[in-house]
């Protein structure tokens, strides 16, 4: 009678690929004594990497149930085999189920990609440029009539994507699918949704008026971000079945690792160009003074370390190569963006955070959701693409910005050189009641 993988199990084994090639030889050598089959199966039962507990650095003064499950997540995600140190920016708040690497969470592995720690919204960023005495009612009108907030891409062509980033993504494995490439050109010149924005203000060191723009990668990094992960997991089951999905890695040193590495250096171009395209449109009519770029939802390399910050600035000026040492910070649309430089860590929070869901926070306005936006952002030009305003993006659903200011200070994050004072703004509104489907029904 042939052994079959019910006995294997009760002698211990867990199932797995294994099993086939297990039963194949031990039924072939007619193998019974659970002594001979237990010599063939420890030859073949595959190492997996355990699970480990990594230290987690606070850098938050903050308590209470948010900052607990941000916490309790970190350090279910400093379990993962990879990781070798982990960090909390004040501006922690959770997202997805526990072990989920939190915004405002960093995370250093040792020879690994995580995708899941960067998100779907590969190199989420920020850029400001200065037009020196350009009126800010102009720059707010000027971007208003550029930009593209909401679903899908733009068909106007107004934006040519380069021939050198059309060429690199065709040669990479992970962005050569023609999907990407499509995306890639029909999403330049666009912002998204939730809460990327295109902010206008005023320097209160010079004077001078600025545009400040928030977002990241759109479908091309949405789509990287899932090849990505599905590449990670078939490395999961075979290294370490025991680390949760969402913490799955490509290790760098296999081709998909490098392959992966060279599609993200490729979609931070993207990215950049991105804002990069939008800004120049402000250039060309108001001249240009000055201007600066940083990312966050990202991986940086260090050697053998790749630090993934969600949610996290890098301010170490090995992360950030291009950077003239300045970083972009912002609150919330009621505060100042604040322009920030290193002070003694490697990374700073890359906005205030969160307080709550943005369903809890709805549910917690006693006010209808316009008499919230002119409560909240009176004396400001406050602008919703879709036409609908967002009350999960009005400041009462962040994080005191004052209170993550003094923790910035307190931990030596990073030092305040200048504050971009609020004139305006424009986000994409609530995109679910002016959806396209929506609208087609209808």
């Amino acid at each position: 009678m042939d052994i079959t993988g019910k006995h294997l199990t009760a002698l211990g084994y867990k199932p797995g690929a294994w099993f086939k090639t297990a039963l194949e030889q031990i039924n072939a050598q007619g193998l019974t004594s659970d002594e001979a089959i237990r010599a063939v199966c420890d030859a073949l039962v595959p190492v997996y990497m355990p699970l480990e507990s990594s230290p987690v650095t606070v850098y938050s003064t903050e308590t209470g149930s948010n900052f607990d499950a941000s916490y309790a997540s970190m350090l279910e995600m400093a379990k993962t085999p990879t990781i070798s140190a982990a960090y909390l920016m004040p501006d922690a708040c959770p997202t997805g189920g526990l072990g989920t690497i939190t915004v405002g969470g960093v995370a250093r592995a040792r020879g690994a990609i995580h995708p899941g720690m960067h998100s779907a919204d590969i190199c989420c960023s920020m850029m400001v440029t200065r037009f020196g005495s350009a009126d800010p009612g102009d720059v707010l009108d000027t971007i208003h009539e550029a930009t593209h907030f909401g679903y899908g891409g733009r068909k106007d062509g107004r934006f040519p994507l380069p021939d050198d980033l059309r060429r690199a993504m065709a040669d990479n494995p992970f962005l050569s699918d023609p999907q990407i490439l499509d995306a890639a050109q029909h999403h330049l010149g666009t912002q998204g949704d939730g809460n990327h924005f295109a902010f206008v203000g005023v320097s209160q060191n010079t004077g001078e008026a600025a545009l400040v723009t928030h977002h990241g990668s759109r479908k091309p990094g949405a789509l990287l971000y899932k090849a990505g992960m599905k590449v990670a997991e078939q490395f999961r089951t075979k290294l370490s079945p025991d680390t949760l999905k969402q913490n799955a890695w490509i290790p760098f040193d296999s081709p998909q690792g490098q392959d992966y590495w060279n599609a993200l250096q490729i979609i931070r171009d993207w990215t950049k160009h991105n804002h990069r395209v939008l800004h120049q449109v402000l250039v060309d009519r108001f001249g240009c003074s000055d201007r600066l770029w940083n990312e966050h939802n990202f991986v940086f390399r260090d050697g053998d370390d790749f630090w993934h910050a969600k949610g996290a600035t890098p301010m170490n000026p090995k992360f950030m190569p291009d950077s003239d040492g300045l970083m972009a910070i912002p609150m919330n649309m009621g505060q100042p963006v604040l322009i920030v430089s290193r002070a003694g860590c490697d990374f700073a929070p890359h906005g205030a955070g969160r307080m709550t869901s943005r369903t809890a926070h709805l549910r917690a306005l006693d006010m209808t959701v316009d008499q919230a936006v002119r409560v909240e952002t009176e004396g400001l030009d406050v602008r919703f693409y879709c036409g609908e305003a967002d009350a999960s993006e009005l400041p009462s659903a962040y994080k005191d910005a004052a209170r993550v200011q003094a923790d910035m200070q307190h931990f030596d994050l990073a030092r305040v050189q200048d504050r971009i004072m609020p004139y305006g703004c424009i986000m994409a509104g609530d995109v679910d009641k002016h959806a396209p489907w929506r609208r087609k029904k209808a």
